[in-house]
């Protein structure tokens, strides 16, 4: 047959087997084209079958490619393996497909090959092998097609893997994840070409992120990584995620490092291998099995002076095939190429760990007896582009109040971390400072701007410019939240009676805005009973490219609709994350969900009084009356009396309007709150014994165990606690 390719049909009506199949004609030597599947040519002598040439493509073109169709049963229906890499293949109609297969791999295959016909989905490029008439194996990466019509079963496309080829394609697949077990599980699939069993035992410093430089080259603790194929292992034998036994990972590490130079090693059958080891319990749980004896253990090495082990890779093969001199300058070369990727991967791990931690610092605590907290705080997946900047915290403020934050910093790593620490701990100190929503959010903005016209954030290539925040602040009392926001997605409000939506608040720049775009920050009071509940989120729970950002944000509110005031709300969290969140998970998912309770009606009192001279005095009357109902013993009562008295006084002297007085019956304590509609800020100094001013505010000042002031529209609120 000439090798040039027949005009193809249109691809609509081409089955995936015909597609391949006419792909080999650019591929099939002149004089090697394929026989139908069937005939006597392609079947081959059965009772003679052919061997694989030592060297096929001598002098011409190799074929590499080749297809076999299977019905939905996963029996060979057509074939085309007629090139000499492929001889040896019993692949003729008519016989099933896990014929082919080692034992071992039959179930894994089997399964695979199943999920395809059912799902529709192909699975491309699995390094598999398969097995020839006279018992020797062939490596071939499998591709595994579903064909057009479910009804016509699948094609499975099969490369031979060629050495020089399959080291380059190796090293083009283990360098696309940064997650250490997927990087090591690449590195043992390409290593199987050369084996029966391949395995990756890396250092327990490379897993924690941990530094590997500078540690005494004799110290490997080794955890296994990874292990193919796939199959059922025996009893004691190590499988991904097991610490290696210690006389094991010093064993291996003794090997590795003879002469402190990491070489490899070959250990060539079960005798030496028994010899080598010693212990029975070492040869359980490095050796697969009585078949794989013969043993080649090659170094990952990070270059450097001293070079660094960073694990081992471990390949296993049958006694009869020795490893040849050839073999292993190929595994030492696909090693030493591809250690470095592990590196990487470690370093990713350490900064993701770094992260993680300040991150977990930050996590809400337990609300109190006001408010009830809960929060779900999922980062990116690890091969992602790394932990963000979501950030959720709440705690309660001195005045009895409780701070609600959520923030999302753009960019994803240290960078974003560091600036996430930086503009959570800033807001959370000027909150407790007394600051309002807005206030703070305009404190943040212009951190945000200093952050980035830095030296160090330029030099770093990195800017938070645009990173969203938003505060809410909830009154116990008064059963209000008030918030602010900049840039940030809608808080959803879910009602008692169990409506949730999400509020409706005017979009703002994000932090750290041109000078032209800036504008006030706006501010909501929000009314919100006991039973009410709060959800605050970041972009990553609530943006899917199927849908909008506004029905992701209507998903969201549907599902946190369903939350009853008897529901544990932490466990109501979590469930609304699983279901909502996207998978795998490209940027980070935060949720905080917050349920009002309030003070009872009983606990709390509110006097309005008016700026004049006897104020104190019927705020003395009106506190002394509540506290013998409340039945709060003398000397506390004496020092509230007193408190209020002192407050009351310095707003009259010092303010003008109405002064309004609130007491709080607060758990062990007593919380006074004495506002009024000056601006200006009380302020504790230490005066001499002739001064007639400053003295009541070191009375407050012994009185209390802590006392502030907060800013409102009107003027400022001045609080102050006792103890009961």
């Amino acid at each position: 047959m000439d090798s040039t390719p027949s005009p193809s049909p249109p691809p609509s009506s081409s089955s995936a087997f015909d597609l391949v199949s006419r792909a080999l004609g650019r591929y099939i030597p002149r004089g090697g084209a394929a026989a139908p599947a069937g005939s006597a040519d392609a079947q081959g002598d059965r009772a003679t079958p052919r061997r694989v040439p030592d060297n096929p493509a001598a002098g011409r073109q190799e074929q590499i490619l080749g297809a076999v169709n299977l019905d939905r049963d996963l029996v060979i229906t057509r074939c085309n393996l007629e090139a000499p890499v492929f001889a040896g293949l019993d692949a003729g109609a008519g016989r099933p497909f896990v014929d082919l297969l080692p034992p071992g791999d039959v179930p894994t295959v089997s399964r695979r090959l199943r999920q395809v016909v059912e799902s529709g989905e192909a699975h491309v490029a699995r390094i598999q092998r398969l097995r020839r008439g006279d018992g020797s194996e062939l490596v071939v990466s499998m591709s595994i097609l579903p064909a057009a019509a479910p009804e016509e079963g699948l094609t499975v496309s099969v490369i031979a893997m060629a050495r020089r080829l399959h080291l380059y394609a190796a090293e083009t697949a283990i360098g696309t994840s940064l997650d250490i077990g997927e990087t090591a599980q690449s590195l043992a699939e390409s290593l199987l070409a050369w084996g029966d069993v391949a395995a990756v035992d890396l250092d327990f410093a490379v897993w924690t992120g941990e530094g590997v430089t500078g540690k005494p080259q004799g110290r490997i603790r080794l955890r296994r990584a990874a292990l193919v194929p796939d199959r059922v292992w025996p009893e004691g034998y190590m499988t991904p995620g097991d610490d290696l036994p210690g006389d094991a990972s010093r064993l291996l590490a003794q090997a590795v490092l003879r002469e402190d130079a990491p070489q490899t090693i070959v250990i060539p059958d079960r005798q030496a291998v028994e010899r080598v080891f010693g212990s029975p319990r070492v040869v359980r749980a490095l050796v697969p099995g009585d078949r794989s004896a013969g043993l080649a253990c090659i170094p990952l090495v990070l270059d450097g002076a001293p070079p660094v082990v960073l694990g081992v890779a471990e390949v296993w093969r049958r006694a009869d095939c020795p490893f040849r001199d050839s073999e292993l300058f190929d595994l030492q070369e696909l090693v030493a190429r591809t250690a470095h990727h592990v590196d990487l991967a470690r370093q990713h791990q350490r900064e993701h760990t770094q992260v993680l931690a300040l991150q977990r610092r930050l996590l809400p605590r337990a609300g109190g007896d006001t408010i009830e907290i809960a929060s779900v705080d999922q980062p990116a997946t690890p091969d992602s582009a790394g932990v963000g900047g979501d950030w959720v915290n709440s705690f309660p403020l001195p005045d009895g109040r409780t701070a609600l934050v959520v923030g999302d910093v753009v960019g994803h790593g240290l960078g974003a971390a560091a600036t996430m620490g930086q503009l959570s701990m800033e807001a959370r100190a000027l909150l407790s400072a007394g600051l309002a929503p807005d206030q703070v959010l305009e404190h943040l903005d212009e951190t945000v701007t200093l952050l980035d016209d830095a030296e160090s954030g330029l030099a770093a290539g990195y800017s938070a410019l645009g990173s969203t925040c938003c505060i809410a602040i909830y009154d116990p009392v008064s059963h209000h939240v008030t918030l602010s926001s900049a840039g940030h997605l809608p808080p959803i409000l879910v009602s008692p009676d169990g409506r949730a939506a999400p509020l409706a608040i005017r979009p703002h720049p994000g932090l750290g805005a041109e000078f032209a775009l800036r504008e006030p920050f706006d501010v909501y009071t929000i009314g919100v009973p006991p039973g009410s509940v709060l959800a605050l989120y970041t972009d990553g729970l609530v943006e899917d490219p199927a849908l909008s950002i506004d029905e992701g944000i209507d998903r969201l509110a549907d599902a946190v609709a369903t939350v009853h005031p008897w529901d544990a709300l932490q466990q109501t969290a979590r469930h609304v994350v699983s279901a909502l969140a996207p998978a795998p998970q490209r940027d980070d998912v935060t949720l905080l969900l917050a349920r009002m309770i309030g003070y009872r009606k009983g606990d709390t009192a509110t006097w309005r009084l008016p700026a004049r001279g006897d104020a104190p005095a019927r705020a003395r009357a009106e506190v002394s009356a509540l506290l013998r109902q409340w039945r709060v013993r003398d000397g506390t009562r004496d020092n509230a009396l007193l408190l209020v008295s002192e407050l009351v006084t310095n707003a009259v002297r010092f303010a003008t309007g109405p002064v309004t007085v609130r007491l709080i019956r607060a758990g062990q304590s007593l919380l006074c709150e004495v506002g009024d509609t000056g601006n200006g800020r009380p302020r504790l100094r230490r005066g001499d014994l002739l001064d007639d001013g400053g003295r009541g505010l070191s009375i407050v000042h012994r009185l209390t165990t802590r006392w502030g002031v907060r800013w409102t529209d009107t003027g400022k609120v001045v609080w102050a606690e006792v103890a009961r």
